[in-house]
């Protein structure tokens, strides 16, 4: 009788490990590409793990995720997706734009999919949102609303600011670019387009300031790296200032609005889980943002002795301290 037991046990035990064996060969392996440094990205990276949460998948159970990291180092980001397509990687989550576009240099047969990217029509990483062909889909942040809404926070802000300054970096989407100038000129007020592609770059920006009578920055969020120098020239030459994502607030900037960025990384996820599941890229439309994010620093706007109109507060999604 215990013979039989023992034996009993020991198949049970065989098809429990079995089953371990098989779930663990049939893991996901998803590629997971960013320009910033892990901790910078860390809200994003979460969100996108709870949107593969709710849908299923567990990492060390059903998926494994392959990270990579430039650590604000575009130049590096080619590499970083090479080694991912290296690691034969079932799909690839990669934003924003430059990482897509390294992600597409390494590889034309692996499915990719954008958390966001600025203007992937444009910018020809897809042939339209409605059938975005080839092995690129995910969501767009392009909403021409939001260069208006920036330029129209500035100038509640300050509203006597004929000039408005707009950092960004030379291989960012050209939407922005005018998108940005054009919501500038529907307000009467100049936006002047500055590339930074250095600190030098940054320095030389604000100490044109003067001369300029720049009222306000718009900055880029793929000047992220930049982000802590921008905002102490920012604070010293008392000159408000606006980004995205609400990081940038974090980070010592006076607003942010944008797309709910994290909200975009968890529908990441979905797009991530019917490409596992059998669909193709192509046959997926590119979606839009439905959700933004418009948050201000009470504690940097008193740094720059500004005083927050009404009409901004009550927009506003939070107003943190």
């Amino acid at each position: 009788m215990l013979y039989r037991v023992l034996v009993c046990a020991l198949v049970v035990l065989a098809s429990l490990r079995a089953g371990e064996a098989q779930e663990t060969a049939k893991s996901a392996r998803i590629g997971y590409l960013s320009p910033l440094s892990a901790d910078g990205d860390s809200v994003n990276r979460e969100a996108f793990r709870e949107g593969l949460r709710a849908l299923g998948y567990l990492e060390g159970r059903n998926v494994v995720i392959e990270a990579r990291y430039a650590d604000g180092r575009p130049d590096v980001l080619v590499g970083l997706a090479a080694d991912l397509v290296r690691l034969k990687v079932d799909v690839i989550v990669a934003a924003p734009t430059p990482a897509v576009r390294a992600a597409r240099q390494a590889t034309s047969t692996i499915p990719i999919v954008m958390a966001f990217s600025g203007d992937p029509v444009g910018d020809g990483l897809v042939a339209s949102l409605a059938r975005p062909g080839g092995n690129i889909t995910g969501c767009s942040a392009t909403v021409p609303e939001v260069a208006v809404k920036r330029v129209e926070f500035l100038r509640a802000i300050v509203p006597k600011a004929t000039r408005l300054t707009h950092l960004i970096d030379p291989d960012s989407v050209k939407a922005t670019v005018t998108e940005t100038e054009a919501a500038g000129r529907s307000l009467g007020v100049r936006v002047i387009t500055t590339y930074i592609r250095s600190s030098r770059d940054v320095q030389d920006a604000f100490a044109t300031k003067a001369g300029a009578n720049i009222g306000g920055v718009i900055v880029s969020l793929s000047l992220q790296p930049y982000w802590s120098q921008i905002v102490d020239l920012a604070l010293k030459h008392r000159v408000p200032s606006v980004s995205g994502p609400w990081e940038f607030v974090r980070a010592g900037g006076l607003m942010a609005y944008g797309p709910d960025y994290p909200e975009l990384f968890r529908r990441s996820a979905t797009f991530v889980d019917k490409i596992l599941k059998g669909a193709k890229p192509a046959d997926l439309p590119v979606e839009q943002p439905t959700k933004f994010d418009f948050v201000i620093s009470g504690k940097t706007a008193k740094a720059l002795g500004l005083i927050v109109p009404p009409s901004l507060l009550v927009q506003a999604s939070r107003v943190v301290e």
